[in-house]
Formats: structure tokens, C-alpha cells, sequence
């Protein structure tokens, strides 16, 4: 049975993660694995609507851009194949791929090369557009088509649109701050839905958790978001990559 201190943790670790390339939803999973949670429906529920505090700081940290109406048009673009996908994967995900130790440790290995491969064959084009109303619709809308990859536990959110505005001509500035904006209708949506679906059989107890999770979440990632911009200023992502194959060959080797 989780306890307010396993949400605490877990609040840490969902704020520390989310924005980060290696994964929130994968560390969540592994975490609760670590402090002996059994996977109930609840604590399924849990590692989706606590990720609710962590763009709760992304839109306290950019609120303007949320009234840029140019901005917005191109989140819009790119939270339609996200939202479509999602929705028709819902079950799949939540029943079969969350319960998938291998499946998230999988792709933990394969992001951790695709981050690492990135860094070493990519370079940045002189003219990869420098702000977020620079990209495209068309660039919008497959970044948002690559971030579906993430309905996968393990894979990363943030890491997929990174990727994949990387590799379609976004500067790393640029292409950083759209997933963080791109991260607030895209969790939102997927909170939303599930606690329209699970929120009637959670108890007073739950709610609490749930409360504790998402102030806590919020607190860290203010922290993480400006720990990130300022890291991709000055070093590349081979870091995050190297950490994402280190984890998901300690949980393989020794923990499982």
C-alpha cells in the first residue's frame, strides 16, 4: 500500500524526470518497483495524473506563451496525432504495457542509443529555426506523430520530440522549450481521461496521495526545467544517454 512518503518519492522523481530525456513515466514504474508497490489499478492511475504537477510548472514558467495565438496553433498541430493515438491505445497501454518490465527497460536501452547515435551523426543546420513560432506546421504536426512513440513506457516524452524536432531542422533551444510547451495538452489530456475513467473508485486516502504527488512534482520541476535549458547551452545529450543504457542494464542484470 503506498504511503505519503512513497509519494513523495515518487513526486520527486516524476518532477526530476518529466522534462528530462530518460523517461518519467519508465522511472516512475521502476521506482515503485524499487519500494515494493504492487501494481494496482490506483498506482497505475497514479503515474499518469501526478506527471499533472509537472507541467503545472511549465505553465507557471511560460504562461505568456500560452497567449501567443501563433504559438498555440503550432501546439495544436502537433497534440492531434498524440490525442488520436493515445486515445486509441488507452487500454493496450495502461493493461499490458505498463505491467512490462522488459518492454521499458527496452526502451530505455534503445532511447539511451538513439540519444547517443543523435549527438554523433546530427549536426545542427546554421539555419534550424531559433524560436517556436519559426517551426512549421507541417514540422508541428511529426513532431507530435514521433512523440506518440512515447505512449511506450520507457521511451521518454520530451526524448522523442526532442528527437524528432532535432532531425526535422529545430535548434536545440527551440525544439527543448516546444516540448515543454507541448507537454502541457498532452498530459492533460491523458489526466484527464483517466480520471474520468478511475476517479470514482479512488478513496479520501487516494486523493491525498494524489495531492502530495503533484505539489511536490510541481516544486522539482520548476527546478529541472531551468537545470535542462541551461544544460543544453553548454553540453550535448550523450549524458542522458549513456544514463538511460547504464539503468536499463542495472535493472536487467540486478534487479530482475
Amino acid at each position: 500500500m503506498m504511503t505519503p512518503l512513497d509519494s513523495v518519492i515518487l513526486g520527486v522523481v516524476e518532477g526530476i524526470t518529466e522534462f528530462l530525456p530518460i523517461s518519467s513515466t519508465g522511472h516512475l514504474i521502476l521506482t515503485a518497483e524499487l519500494l515494493g508497490l504492487a501494481p494496482t489499478e490506483f498506482l497505475k492511475s497514479y503515474e499518469i495524473v501526478i506527471q499533472l504537477g509537472a507541467i503545472a510548472a511549465v505553465v507557471f514558467l511560460y504562461w505568456r506563451s500560452f497567449l501567443d495565438l501563433e504559438v498555440l496553433k503550432r501546439i495544436t498541430a502537433a497534440f492531434i496525432p498524440t490525442a488520436v493515438i493515445g486515445f486509441l491505445l488507452y487500454s493496450f497501454i495502461k493493461d499490458y504495457l505498463f505491467e512490462s518490465m522488459e518492454v521499458i527497460l527496452a526502451s530505455l536501452f534503445l532511447g539511451g542509443v538513439a540519444l547517443i547515435a543523435l549527438e554523433l551523426f546530427h549536426k545542427e543546420k546554421d539555419d534550424a529555426h531559433k524560436d517556436v513560432k519559426d517551426i512549421t506546421y507541417r514540422q508541428a504536426f511529426f513532431i507530435g506523430l514521433i512523440q506518440t512513440l512515447a505512449v511506450i513506457p520507457g521511451v521518454s516524452r520530451s526524448g522523442a520530440t526532442i528527437v524528432g524536432g532535432l532531425l526535422l531542422g529545430v535548434s536545440r533551444v527551440a525544439i527543448v522549450e516546444f516540448s515543454f510547451l507541448l507537454a502541457v495538452p498532452t498530459i492533460a489530456a491523458a489526466t484527464g481521461y483517466d480520471l474520468l475513467r478511475n476517479s470514482h473508485v479512488f478513496t479520501e486516502n487516494d486523493f491525498l496521495l494524489l495531492a502530495i504527488g503533484f505539489v511536490v512534482s510541481f516544486l522539482v520541476a520548476i527546478v529541472a526545467i531551468k537545470f535542462l535549458l541551461n544544460f543544453i547551452r553548454n553540453y550535448t545529450f550523450i549524458p542522458f544517454g549513456i544514463y538511460r543504457i547504464l539503468l536499463a542494464l542495472v535493472f536487467f542484470f540486478v534487479i530482475l
